[in-house]
């Protein structure tokens, strides 16, 4: 079984995940950034339970971005929406983890 790591900043936590017991929790899609965060007692702040309407699970990746999914053309279009034009702003909830993967919370 591979195995990645999330690391999730200022907190300095690291979770190990398994992709093969995706998801982890009801929350954004199957092995995202929030679905990991969620289930190992991180908090990300999110109103929508991960259905791409809020825009409060944005994270900043600090390394490995190669290693998350690719943005979709829904995830894309709402972070213009709501003003984000950093290519390193992610939605927790959409950003499928893929291999290890730093990421700082909040806005």
């Amino acid at each position: 079984m591979s195995q990645y790591r999330v690391t999730y900043e200022p907190k300095h936590v690291t979770v190990p995940v398994e992709p093969e017991l995706y998801p982890y929790s009801r929350y954004g899609r199957p092995g995202s950034v929030l679905d990991i965060a969620l289930a190992n007692g991180v908090h990300i702040d999110h109103a929508c339970g991960g259905q791409l309407t809020c825009g409060m699970c944005r994270v900043v990746v600090e390394q490995g971005e190669e290693n998350l999914s690719p943005r979709s053309g829904q995830e894309d279009a709402y972070l213009k929406y709501l003003g984000v034009r950093d290519p390193a702003v992610r939605l927790a909830c959409q950003a499928v983890v893929q291999g290890d993967v730093t990421v700082r919370i909040g806005r």
